[in-house]
């Protein structure tokens, strides 16, 4: 489906070395970023305290957090679990309180506005824990990565797969970077956004990649820019009807979703801004200078054609 058609093929290609200019500056700005401030780890990774509180009527979790705001707790994550009035509260750990300690004191906090909060469980994650949940989601990306570099590698060449991951790579530690920047508080759900936009990121690869292929068969008088320049147009409708689309929903969590979504939209937000930006003008430019030509495909035809009668 097209909204609009662009009749004069956009020379992307033309672009390419500042683009990949701009990319490179970026991904090394984030990786300084990340090795110098480092990431602001939730309490996922970093251990701390899991209590289940239930309230006799729709719980407010603004006056919750203000509540614990008064026990100068930092990066207390609140909220609903099941009903309304069911709330889960994460509290990090503290050095000078044990976590029976920071519980109890917790609960005498939300007492003090609702004498009839119940304290459902307890749960104490200790640092091990975290440290196991960051060497299992490192290692969610890389099985990620290297399933992407394969399934490109077979379904189109090799310098298709090294390029979208690179492409995609680009937009993970873009979005690390940021986190790392504004220490923006990076838990599970922050880092299953990072893995959404991975695979989001490779299907718009994907279908420009596909568009490339058959460009191939189809302009035979072309040269190699011109192909991607067209593949690259022709999908421009699609792509900003996609992604247009998938914004508007992702900006409905930013804006609505409260607390509790707001950093896995933001996520979200930023992976697919720059999945777009990877797609058009890092993973095509990475393409032609690895040098993509037609006999990458042809040769399949040609083989084709030697089997017949």
């Amino acid at each position: 489906m097209e909204f609009f058609r662009i009749k004069h093929d956009i020379p992307f290609m033309s672009w390419g070395r500042y683009t990949t200019a701009i990319s490179l500056f970026t991904f090394i700005l984030a990786v300084v970023f990340l090795a110098i401030k480092g990431l602001n780890l939730g309490v996922d990774f970093t251990g701390g305290t899991l209590m289940e509180v239930s309230y006799s009527k729709p719980a407010d979790l603004g006056k919750i957090r203000h509540a614990l705001a008064r026990l100068n707790i930092e990066e207390v994550a609140v909220q609903n679990y099941g009903t309304s009035r069911d709330v889960l509260v994460r509290v990090p750990v503290k050095p000078d309180l044990s976590s029976a300690e920071l519980s109890e004191k917790v609960l005498q906090a939300l007492r003090r506005d609702e004498p009839g909060v119940q304290l459902r469980r307890v749960e104490f994650v200790g640092p091990q824990v975290g440290e196991e949940l960051v060497d299992n989601g490192l290692l969610a990306i890389l099985v990620v990565s290297i399933g992407i570099v394969l399934y490109l590698w077979m379904r189109f060449e090799w310098k298709f797969g090294v390029a979208a991951i690179i492409a995609n790579l680009h937009d993970v530690v873009i979005i690390l970077g940021c986190f790392a920047l504004f220490q923006w508080e990076f838990s599970l759900s922050v880092l299953a956004a990072v893995l959404a936009v991975l695979g989001y990121s490779v299907n718009e690869s994907v279908v420009v990649f596909d568009r490339i292929r058959e460009n191939f068969r189809k302009m035979r008088r072309a040269s190699v820019p011109e192909i991607i320049d067209n593949a690259i147009t022709r999908t421009m409708s699609r792509t900003i009807i996609t992604h247009g689309c998938t914004q508007l929903m992702v900006c409905s969590m930013l804006f609505f979703g409260g607390e509790t979504l707001f950093y896995f939209a933001l996520a979200l937000t930023i992976g697919i801004l720059f999945g777009i930006y990877s797609s058009v003008l890092v993973a095509s430019p990475i393409v032609l200078l690895l040098g993509v030509s037609r006999e990458d495909f042809i040769k399949v035809e040609k083989k084709e054609a030697d089997a017949l009668p």
